[in-house]
């Protein structure tokens, strides 16, 4: 027996040396299991008890326990003096220095589109529209029926739809607010509203196509109404949005909600008017298609169309984005690259 206390006294010994040694809680694991774990010399020597005499088992059985307390006391204190000190280094480094200047925190920026839909509606608050809201969620009846639409009507290839059901898709335009809010008004006039919002066409999307874009549809309803006040309130809005220079112009076109119906151009933003590779050339750029209210979707609107008329329009805010900050990709502006998106926080 007196060998085997001899070893006790030897691994107390050496183990508590090496424990001293240890600089990093993480490294008291491995100690931990070399001389106390199920595997350790301690566990070994104490499996030597059986070949003992009997008397000489409880000595030797005591001298183990106390060899085990020792070691897991001086365990537990240099575990306690080990965190301690790593915690005082940790909110050593973590000191906050007041004097150093603060980090400036990024500006950001209105979105290109966002911007130039708030300036669309303040111009035409300024002119006494309304601005209101509809569900992109749309009905056929609402989206092609009451627009003079019906289900046979070739004209609906025009706008390729995303159909959610075989009455219910996404909206192709804003236009259908035209005769929700004519049914609104219950026959009231005037009525001047317009619509800004998200639209959807299976469209292919490239350089200048997307199958989702916003469009801001306007309509004017009361007696007397004429063309010349649809061209005389583009040519107002044109002005303020790109300068007291600029002037419209209007050429005939087909859209099955207005009659007359127009496409309306702008002098070129680029050149004036004196031709260039934007215009082609022409010096005259497309910006929205126009019309005067279809007697059709007055009469399907409760509005008698042989005493009341109207005009409406239809713009693309990413069309006027583009001419405005000269963009020539319309993918720009829904991918969120912050490298682009960071020039509009100095425009």
């Amino acid at each position: 027996m007196e060998a085997l206390i001899v070893q006790l006294r030897r691994l107390q010994e050496t183990a508590l040396a090496e424990l001293t040694k240890i600089s990093a809680t993480k490294d008291l694991t491995n100690w931990r299991v070399q001389y106390l774990g199920k595997k350790s010399e301690l566990n070994a020597l104490s499996k030597q008890m059986g070949g003992l005499r009997q008397e000489e088992r409880p000595l030797f059985g005591e001298r183990v326990n106390e060899v085990r307390n020792a070691l897991e006391a001086a365990y537990l204190e240099r575990q306690t003096a080990l965190a301690a000190a790593e915690q005082a280094l940790r909110l050593a480094q973590e000191t906050i220095d007041i004097t150093l200047p603060g980090r400036a925190i990024g500006r950001g920026a209105i979105h290109p589109i966002s911007r130039v839909i708030q300036e669309i509606e303040d111009i035409f608050l300024g002119m006494g529209f309304s601005i209101v809201d509809g569900p992109e969620i749309e009905t056929d009846h609402y989206n092609f029926e009451l627009l003079n639409l019906p289900k046979d009507h070739p004209a609906r290839d025009m706008q390729d739809t995303f159909y959610l059901s075989d009455e219910l898709l996404l909206r192709t335009h804003t236009s259908p607010m035209q005769v929700r809010t004519m049914e609104r008004m219950q026959g009231d006039v005037p009525i001047k509203v317009i619509v800004p919002g998200r639209v959807y066409r299976r469209d292919e999307d490239d350089a200048t196509h997307s199958h989702q874009f916003t469009q801001i549809e306007g309509l004017v309803v009361g007696e007397g109404i004429r063309m010349s006040d649809l061209k005389g309130t583009l040519e107002s809005f044109a002005k303020a949005l790109f300068g007291p220079e600029q002037r419209v112009r209007l050429r005939p076109s087909y859209f099955p909600f207005t009659e007359p119906s127009a496409e309306v151009d702008l002098l070129c933003v680029h050149c004036h008017g004196e031709g260039c590779r934007v215009c082609k050339g022409t010096g005259w750029i497309e910006i929205l298609g126009a019309g005067m209210v279809h007697p059709r979707v007055l009469d399907m609107s409760g509005y008698d169309s042989t005493r009341y008329s109207g005009f409406a329009f239809g713009m693309g805010p990413e069309r006027i984005a583009m001419l405005r900050y000269g963009i020539s990709d319309i993918r720009l502006l829904y991918q969120n690259d912050l490298r682009f998106l960071a020039q509009f926080a100095r425009a």
